[in-house]
């Protein structure tokens, strides 16, 4: 018998994208468990998993911070201050190595760091550098901050149903003597931070991958049974320290964590991928949903990438009639109008370019 003869429609190029507009390819995306309006979400990783909080948020679904704003404090500030943008006050976690550390501190594998950077009076965190704009006022703030912020990440992981991770990149900067990684080149923050010891590693499939599983294998012993849904930003890289292009580095950087979370998602129980890269660069979207600068993804390509997401889940519900109804907006939705508006570390690369500024 052909095995081909059997399969559903959207298997086949033809009728699944030859012949259809590009705004009616659907159906990209079958979850591979039940995620709802009780489901208890949390979202790391690097820019673009920015979109999923707001999305989430903003149809009612059960996202859930950890690290909320104080008290008081206007909506724009408690951005500045990276407040809401994950769902820990982390900032950006790109690789899964960084996930991995973050892991390790809330379990208590490995000790949380003491390193505070000082300029000027000013304190920093290595490990956040964006957080606090202006810097903390005592390397005291900092060490206190940052205990928070892991014991934050810890009540996310034991209170999450769903863990949301947004791979980013592959390339890494390390404490040689500690061997703690930095989320950005300490140098590219400011010239005072660098040190000797810093590093650069463009990870591998198998370091990330390993990372990837053992992160995973840590938070399920906190959250028994907990869930993984990954997805890889389709961003390309700001900067790259490879010696490549940075378009052949990008595609390098992304086709390995592409192929990890393909492999994972597909070999751990409970964990499932979502198609954000394959929807903003597979060629039947021609580009459409990159901004002029043809690095930030537009408002059309978020729309279409949360739309895709969104649709993915009522269909499973109607497909299992036991499902309750997926929420639906009850309230005017503020997402981000393209990945230019979210809030990213790796943007700092750009300054260091022949015409600096951001790209």
């Amino acid at each position: 018998m052909n095995p081909y003869s059997s399969l559903e429609e959207r298997a086949f190029w033809s009728p699944a994208i030859a012949k259809r507009n590009m705004f009616d390819i659907n159906d990209l995306w079958r979850p591979a468990f039940k995620i709802d309006g009780k489901s208890m979400i949390v979202t790391f990783g690097s820019c673009f998993a920015q979109h999923f909080s707001r999305a989430l948020v903003a149809r009612n679904f059960s996202w859930f911070d950890a690290e909320p704003a104080p008290m008081g404090l206007s909506e724009d500030d408690a951005k500045r201050f990276n407040y809401g943008i994950f769902s820990a006050r982390t900032g950006n976690i790109y690789t899964t190595s960084l996930l991995l550390q973050w892991t390790e501190w809330a379990v208590g594998e490995k000790p949380v760091p003491d390193e505070v950077w000082e300029k000027d009076g000013r304190f920093y965190d290595p490990f956040r550098p964006r957080i606090e704009p202006n810097g903390f006022a005592s390397r005291e703030e900092v060490i206190e901050s940052r205990l928070l912020c892991v014991e934050a990440f810890r009540r996310a992981i034991t209170t999450a149903d769903t863990f949301v991770f947004t791979l980013g990149l592959t390339e890494s900067w390390w404490n040689e003597e500690t061997g703690y990684e930095y989320p950005i080149c300490p140098a590219a923050i400011d010239d005072s931070f660098g040190r000797p010891s810093d590093v650069f590693i463009n990870q591998g499939y198998a370091q990330i991958s390993a990372s990837l599983r053992r992160a995973i294998g840590l938070m399920r012993h906190l959250r028994r049974g907990l869930r993984f849904l990954l997805t890889v930003s389709p961003v390309p890289l700001t900067a790259t320290n490879s010696g490549n292009h940075v378009l052949v580095a990008t595609m390098e950087s992304k086709s390995r964590l592409r192929a990890v979370a393909g492999e994972v998602a597909g070999s751990v129980p409970r964990c499932d991928y979502f198609p954000s890269y394959e929807i903003i660069n597979s060629p039947p979207f021609q580009g459409v949903f990159f901004e002029a600068n043809r690095r930030n993804v537009n408002h059309n390509g978020v729309d279409f990438v949360m739309r895709t997401f969104f649709e993915g889940l009522s269909r499973a519900r109607q497909a299992d009639p036991a499902q309750p109804a997926t929420p639906r907006p009850a309230r005017a939705a503020q997402p981000a109008k393209s990945s230019a508006d979210l809030v990213c570390e790796e943007e700092m690369l750009a300054a260091f370019g022949p015409v600096g500024g951001k790209s």
